[in-house]
Order: C-alpha cells, then sequence, then structure tokens
C-alpha cells in the first residue's frame, strides 16, 4: 500500500491550479439518469471516487466518454434506457455519494433498488431524510437486507409535495431535487441546503430543462417536467481543495495563487484565516494567501452548515492551529466522530484536549516529523498539512482516502516547493504524481 513521504520546514510559493469540486460533480453525474439525451461535464476532477461514480452510472445502462479539456477532465454520459435500476453493494459501498442514484432512477424508471451506502467513517451519517421525502413524493419505500427498494404508485411518476427537513442536509437536499424535477407538480424543500453545490447542481438541472426557483436559500421551489433534455456544464471550482491550499500556504509562512478559486465561495473560512494573520486578496486569475509572519494567532472554529465553517475543513485547520499563539477551541458541530485526526497530530508532538464534540489546542513551537495513518478523507490531508509544517520526516499511511477528493496533490504541492513524494509499499518513489 503507498504512503506519502514529507520532509517538513518549506516555505509553499507559487501557483496552484484549482481542480472541479467532487462534492459537485458527483451529484451532476447522477442527474445524466434523468434524460435520455447527453450531459457533458466540464473541469471534472480525475478522483477515486468520480471513476466509481463512473463504475456505477455504467452498470445502470449509462455510457460515459471522457477526454481531457482546457478545463479539466470532459465527461459525456447518456443513458438512452435504463437497463437497470439497481447500485449493488460492491460498488455503494466504496462511496456514499452513490445514494444520490436513488432519486433520478426512481423519478425516471419508477423503481429503485439502491444498497446503503459506505465510504468514510466519520460517524453516522443516516439517509432517513433522503427515503422519508421520497414517501412524502409518493413513493413506496422499503429497507431489506442491506439495501433501499422504492417504486412509485399507479401512474410511474412522483407527486410534487411541501417538504420540510427536520435538520439541514446537502445529500437529501440534491435527492429530492433531482427526485422532484421529473414529478408532477410542485415541490417545495424547506430548510434546504444552500450549499455552492447545491446551486450547481440547481443550475445544471436548470440548463437540462429543470424550473427551479430559491437555490441558494433555504427554500427551493421545484415545477416537474415530463421530461429534461441534455446539456453541457462546467463543474464549479472546488471550496474544500481552495481551502486546503490556504491553509498550506499559511502553515508553512508561504504565499500561494489559487487559480480560478472564488471568494465567494469560502468567505467564512478566509475571514478565519485573516484572523490567523493571513492576508488574501483576489487577482486576476484567481486568489493569493499570504500566511501570517512567525506563528499564527489562535482563533476559536465552529463547524455549521454553508455559509458557516465547513466540516470538511475542520481537520486542516486543527493541523494549523497545532502551531498558533496561544489556544484554540474547534468544535464539530456536523458529524460525531469526526476528530480521528486527533491521536495522529498528538504524535506529531500536537497539544489537543478532546471534550466530547471539542478539542482544545494549545498551539506548539514546532511539530515534528512522525510515522501516521490516515482515518479518513480530510484527515488525511491535515497530516499531510502537519508534515508539510514539522521538523524533520513525516510518513503517511493509507493515503487511499487521498485519491478520493484531491486531484495530483503531490504533484500540486511538489510544483510549490513541498518536498514530497508517494512511496511504494517497498520503498521505492512512485513515477506518477498524486
Amino acid at each position: 500500500m503507498d504512503k506519502v513521504r514529507i520532509r517538513g520546514g518549506n516555505r509553499l510559493v507559487g501557483k496552484i491550479p484549482v481542480s472541479g469540486a467532487k462534492n459537485a460533480a458527483l451529484p451532476l453525474m447522477a442527474a445524466s439518469l434523468l434524460t435520455s439525451a447527453p450531459l457533458t461535464l466540464m473541469n471534472v476532477p480525475a478522483l477515486a471516487d468520480i471513476e466509481s461514480m463512473c463504475s456505477l452510472l455504467t452498470g445502470l445502462g449509462t455510457t460515459v466518454g471522457d477526454q481531457n479539456g482546457a478545463m479539466g477532465t470532459e465527461l459525456v454520459l447518456q443513458n438512452l434506457n435504463i437497463t437497470n435500476t439497481e447500485a449493488p453493494y460492491d460498488v455503494v459501498r466504496k462511496m456514499r455519494a452513490s445514494v444520490l442514484v436513488l432519486g433520478p432512477l426512481l423519478a425516471r424508471a419508477g423503481r429503485a433498488r439502491v444498497s446503503l451506502p459506505g465510504g468514510c467513517a466519520i460517524g453516522n451519517r443516516p439517509v432517513d431524510l433522503h427515503l422519508k421525502g421520497l414517501q412524502e413524493l409518493g413513493a413506496t419505500v422499503e429497507l431489506t437486507r442491506g439495501y433501499i427498494e422504492a417504486h412509485t404508485g399507479p401512474g410511474g411518476r412522483l407527486r410534487g409535495a411541501k417538504i420540510a427537513f427536520p435538520t439541514v442536509s446537502v445529500g437529501a437536499t440534491e435527492n429530492l431535487m433531482m427526485a422532484a424535477s421529473l414529478a408532477d407538480g410542485e415541490t417545495v424543500l424547506i430548510n434546504a441546503a444552500r450549499e455552492p453545490e447545491i446551486v450547481d447542481l440547481a443550475d445544471c438541472l436548470i440548463a437540462m430543462g429543470a424550473r427551479i426557483e430559491g437555490h441558494g436559500t433555504d427554500t427551493i421551489h421545484i415545477w416537474g417536467r415530463e421530461a429534461l433534455c441534455g446539456a453541457r456544464y462546467q463543474v464549479v471550482p472546488d471550496r474544500i481543495e481552495i481551502g486546503t491550499y490556504a491553509i498550506a500556504a499559511c502553515i508553512t509562512g508561504g504565499e500561494l495563487e489559487l487559480v480560478g478559486a472564488r471568494a465567494g465561495l469560502l468567505e467564512t473560512v478566509f475571514d478565519t484565516l485573516s484572523e490567523t494573520g493571513a492576508s488574501i486578496s483576489e487577482t486576476g486569475s484567481g486568489i493569493k494567501v499570504s500566511g501570517p509572519e512567525g506563528r499564527p494567532r489562535g482563533v476559536d472554529v465552529m463547524t455549521e452548515p454553508y455559509p458557516g465553517f465547513p466540516t470538511d475543513l475542520q481537520a486542516q485547520m486543527m493541523a494549523y492551529m497545532t502551531r498558533a499563539e496561544g489556544a484554540s477551541m474547534i468544535t464539530e458541530s456536523i458529524f460525531e466522530n469526526r476528530f480521528m485526526h486527533v491521536p495522529e497530530l498528538s504524535r506529531m508532538g500536537a497539544n489537543i484536549t478532546v471534550h466530547q464534540a471539542s478539542a482544545l489546542v494549545r498551539g506548539v513551537e514546532h511539530l515534528t516529523g512522525a510515522p501516521v495513518m490516515a482515518t479518513d478523507l480530510r484527515a488525511s490531508v491535515s497530516l499531510v498539512l502537519a508534515g508539510l509544517a514539522a521538523v524533520g520526516e513525516t510518513n503517511i499511511n493509507r493515503i487511499y482516502h487521498l485519491d478520493r477528493g484531491y486531484e495530483r496533490l503531490v504533484g500540486k504541492l511538489r510544483d510549490c516547493g513541498a518536498i514530497i513524494e508517494r512511496v511504494a509499499e517497498n520503498g521505492s518513489a512512485r513515477n506518477q504524481v498524486a
């Protein structure tokens, strides 16, 4: 199994091109099931999760063509006839986003059998809001031997409904927005998620002929169509990648221009980084982030639904705060069990005390390189950030998580001065850049 080896201490300086957002591309790919016409997606990142979704869609009768365009990989997806309505465990277990085929399959084919999803082990993330919402749209839903089995009633179409989410859920908002785009009548989603990925999906559905209003707010209106058409659509830049590399600049005291980044995607994060002493400015092609002179100032952070601080940047922010002056409190309000990176950061000399959903981080003068183990996607990259700032060598094991969410991570960091390489199990450096 591969690992990443880092010798820390170098300032990162240069330009990093921002990839398309994985968390936007996956629901857009699922949306291709809503039409028999081709859906062309531009700026799709080359990641393991994208490959998994391609495999899943192929099994449902979708043809997938890809080529490298000026804005990253371009995928052409077309499902003339849904030949299979089952998303099997062997595919779905690899990636939680696989459950996003449930709504489109049900809306277009009238039935679906989808395995309960897998993905990162960062706590309980039930799909009950997805299922309850589909039932309110008129579907019959059962859980049988690890599978979600659903079908529509007489007439084969879902019916529009008013659905109020008890808690904000990105995945449920996406699944129901797609299902409602082919339902009979108007659907209103109340307490809907507002993330940029939600807006991106709605804009793509509108390009496919859907009628949607209110996306980006907590109330979304969808008027169902009998059919949708094809479209050509560009995936939004990855705000989590933007935030990760912004923190990389800060933790190394470097200066990076994030090409293609949009400030509006991460206002809360950039405000927080500015409080630590970082300098952030817009350029003609993206955003420039300069780390603070000396150690950063400690700040408190609480993860919240958008536009609050993203849970997917909590681990990276914690790695940054390990070297802050003073103490900072990191509170995780979205997922339980998302502090699995704490013991690994502690192996590198971090001083962190966890109490329930909060972690008190007391900054230290420096971190020290050590062998560590990745536990999930964002925890993995937090260890990379810590390794970039640490004294000595850090070896990060179980890095297959990184392949799920960061396109060319090693290559992008190396291009900006990091001493980093991907190493095979036998200790030899890999030729490819990860």
